[in-house]
């Protein structure tokens, strides 16, 4: 089968990573319970008579998007396929407050037509003017993961030659306050947040954006090989190190050729035991985790990815992801082990160029 390449990786997420990033920069998030995108100046990429229509994901997916493919040195993509958990959270609500307010009864469509999942993809190729393919993913978890399969399943049949894939999720306000109530965000005397030792339940919830260009040629700024990746909805603890064994095998490789290992630890008691049963297996890797940088969202497994083609690109660990004190000589293989909430397990292996 061809390789399939990522030619350029552009995220928007609780770190300042959309420009000039810096490993040294990285921030841990340890005491409060939400996490707020960095936004860019969204002026000076989107007009202004568009800006005020937008909601959060849309502006923050169609500047990442943009970015990814001036870097990738592409004008006009093959196909957008975007992952997205939660679509347009903000619209989403408004629409259902009007529709109680006005006892659903003299409603605008607006709110409606822009809550809708695909209002991101469609407004990145409307922006592009893209009239090629174009398909939303929404899965939860597995979202982006389900993206990125498409889209290397199109580029290795030759049915596209350059794709953007992103994952892209925003907050709101009321699903928040739910997610308070069921016991999915932490309670504040929980804080500060134990990622890798938590004895409590709950998470500290964040949003983002990430976006990348997947080809089967390779480009001057490619920053890795997108080897395969694979998700499942369900199992048990015991049953994870079995399901990784079987897609290194796949992929012809044992747990040692695991240079980096990025594992998505997220303060909850529960579901975290799913990555204390997968580590063991990786004692000679460098053992990472990325949430305590980002929070927990469905589609956080974007900025893992995001993160992952940096430390292939750059050939360095950032300290403040580190687990354990490995390092490397050269970092060739690095595989992302990503749940949400103990469902949507998700193995994505990257490889160097």
């Amino acid at each position: 089968m061809k390789p399939v390449y990522i030619n350029s990786a552009k995220c928007i997420s609780a770190q300042d990573t959309l420009e000039d990033f810096d490993f040294k920069q990285l921030q841990p998030h340890t005491t409060t319970l939400f996490l707020n995108a960095i936004a860019p100046n969204y002026k000076e990429y989107i007009p202004p008579a568009l800006i005020r229509r937008m909601s959060k994901t849309v502006k923050m997916s169609s500047v990442a998007a943009q970015k990814a493919l001036t870097e990738a040195g592409v004008e006009k993509p093959d196909a957008i396929i975007v992952g997205t958990g939660m679509g347009c959270e903000e619209d989403s609500e408004k629409f259902l407050k009007n529709v109680i307010e006005n006892n659903e009864e003299f409603l605008t469509p607006t709110h409606f037509i822009q809550s809708t999942h695909n209002t991101v993809a469609g407004q990145i190729a409307l922006v592009q003017s893209c009239h090629a393919y174009n398909f939303t993913y929404v899965n939860t978890g597995s979202s982006l993961e389900m993206s990125l399969l498409d889209a290397s399943l199109q580029l290795q049949n030759g049915e596209s030659n350059a794709v953007l894939v992103g994952g892209t999720d925003e907050k709101a306000a009321r699903t928040m306050e739910l997610y308070q109530l069921n016991g999915t965000i932490k309670k504040e005397a929980y804080l500060p947040a134990d990622y890798l030792n938590a004895e409590t339940p709950g998470v500290i919830w964040g949003e983002g954006s990430a976006f990348f260009v997947l080809d089967t040629r390779r480009a001057e700024n490619t920053r890795a090989e997108l080897a395969d990746t694979c998700f499942t909805n369900r199992q048990t603890p015991e049953e994870v190190p079995e399901f990784i064994r079987s897609f290194l095998a796949k992929n012809q490789l044992q747990p040692s050729d695991i240079d980096v290992i990025l594992t998505g630890f997220s303060g909850d008691a529960a579901s975290d035991t799913y990555y204390k049963e997968a580590l063991p297996a990786f004692g000679g890797s460098a053992q990472l985790y990325f949430k305590h940088l980002c929070g927990e969202y469905n589609t956080a497994s974007g900025f893992a990815l995001f993160m992952a083609c940096a430390i292939l690109k750059e050939q360095q660990i950032p300290e403040v992801m580190r687990m354990n004190s490995n390092t490397p000589a050269e970092i060739r293989n690095v595989l992302i082990y990503n749940h949400l909430l103990g469902e949507d397990h998700s193995l994505i292996l990257l490889k160097r160029c």
